[in-house]
């Protein structure tokens, strides 16, 4: 009996809503520009340069590299959602989610311009605006013209291929009711230490030349240079490497190989020197630094923590292993489209059980010895002193209301004290306002602080010229 084609209807989401929605994948600023920058080395770049520039509510993000660039074609199917690509087995890319969703969590309206003839000066231009596809309702991207293209897109290509996405309009970067103001100032430049010591961390294999059949990537931030943070501190002559081991994984009709390389990090005084342990220490300190660091296609996607394997102690704190997996095996690792999140396959957790005792083991022992070795030699002891005679107890110095010795962890001080320079008033004001600031942003207050300090500078300006506002 032949088949009957049953009748179908085309829905096709409606744009306005679905891009909205895409923007709360759960991506930070670091985590967003570390998306592009996976395409920029899938591009075969060799320098990428990240810029962060503050110009009030006109502020902007660039990253620019020197890769391979896109054509017409290319560049207009880069900004479909889940555009359609082949993937390579090493490819850093996964869904075709990656830049669209990265830029959008961040801005409201993404340029992208490419060239790819060195012999030609030729520059595609697109831009994919939330306002236009909010307001029209369809999946429109809009092609850009030269005479309307800023110099910011187009400069980084006067002399080389390679592809520029701008960010403009950072509402999710640049939070702030004033977006002119030093807060928001300010805080795009704490943003910008964040990428670097990010990026720094999650290409640290790239940036220092260890991919095979990669060339190695320069990593550019304000024109800063980013360095690599290795993990496991293989410079350091004290650091241990145990045995590697490796084991095979199933998943979806994939298979692919877990390879798993334990360490063990010098104690703090076998380091070469102060720098380097602090160095070592990471973004989230010792304690938290210790456990597995996973790598996707040498690009780390985890930093820390035993996966429930076992809890942080900080006798273990110098254990630190790398596991390594291929893309094949994303749907084992739960690879989500940020790639932010990962978990161990069932298959292998009881089977690296062992691997993770002997080296934790081998952390406790080396903290110990390290700690031992760490201590001063005791002396001899001091002849005992006659004890005195009962004294008058001294009055204590009452401590002025907002003085150091309170929440800013200046130490208190005598009225003599107080008395020396403006330098130590200067010290607390300033620390009084971060604290304040700091305080705020903790409590998602940031808004209520900056109405207070309008406030505050129209009643008591010269409170406010004191704090800093």
């Amino acid at each position: 009996m032949a088949s009957v084609r049953k009748k179908v209807e085309e829905v096709i989401p409606a744009a306005g809503r679905t891009v909205h929605s895409l923007r709360d994948i759960g991506y930070e600023l670091p985590q967003a520009i570390a998306d592009l920058v996976d395409n920029s080395i899938e591009a075969e770049a060799t320098a990428v340069r990240i810029d962060l520039v503050f110009d009030g509510a006109d502020s902007w993000v660039r990253i620019a590299d020197n890769g391979t660039g896109m054509d017409t074609d290319t560049i207009t199917e880069s900004l479909r959602i889940g555009s359609i690509r082949e993937y390579g087995d090493d490819d850093l890319g996964k869904f075709g989610f990656g830049l669209k969703t990265a830029s959008i969590s961040q801005c409201r309206r993404v340029v992208v311009a490419s060239r790819i003839a060195p012999q030609r000066a030729r520059v595609e231009a697109r831009v994919f605006d939330l306002n236009h596809i909010e307001r029209t309702n369809r999946w429109e991207i809009l092609v850009l013209e030269p005479d309307d293209r800023p110099i910011d897109l187009t400069e980084p290509l006067q002399t080389t291929t390679g592809t520029v996405v701008l960010w403009q309009v950072l509402d999710r970067v640049l939070t702030y009711k004033d977006p002119e103001g030093g807060w928001a100032k300010r805080k795009l430049l704490e943003q910008t230490e964040n990428v670097a010591q990010h990026l720094g961390m999650v290409f640290h294999r790239f940036l220092s030349g260890k991919v095979r059949g990669r060339q190695k990537v320069d990593i550019f931030v304000n024109d800063a240079v980013v360095e690599p943070w290795d993990p496991f501190c293989l410079d350091e002559p004290a650091t241990e490497s145990l045995e590697s081991s490796y084991y095979p994984v199933i998943s979806e009709g994939s298979q692919g190989i877990v390879a798993l390389h334990p360490y063990v990090l010098p104690g703090q005084s076998e380091f070469t020197d102060t720098n380097a342990w602090n160095r070592a220490s990471g973004p989230n300190r010792w304690n938290n630094q210790q456990g597995l660091y996973i790598y996707r296609a040498d690009r780390l996607i985890q930093w820390g923590g035993w996966n429930r394997l076992r809890t942080n102690d900080e006798h273990t704190k110098l254990a630190r292993v790398s596991l390594d997996f291929s893309p094949e095996l994303d749907a084992a690792f739960g690879i989500n489209i940020s790639k932010a999140i990962v978990k161990l396959p069932v298959d292998i957790r009881e089977e690296i059980q062992p691997v993770i005792r002997q080296v934790c083991s081998a952390a406790q022992s080396r903290y110990r010895n390290a700690d031992r070795s760490s201590r001063p030699k005791p002396g001899p002891r001091p002849a005992p002193r006659p004890t005195p005679g009962p004294s008058p107890m001294p009055q204590p110095v009452p401590t002025p209301s907002g003085s150091a010795g309170s929440p800013y962890g200046l130490p208190p001080t005598s009225g003599s004290d107080r008395r020396r320079t403006g330098l130590d008033l200067e010290a607390s004001r300033s620390a009084a306002r971060l604290a304040l600031e700091k305080a705020a942003q903790d409590a998602g207050e940031g808004d209520a602080l900056g109405r207070i300090m309008s406030s505050l500078q129209r009643t008591y300006p010269e409170v406010a010229r004191d704090l800093g506002w």
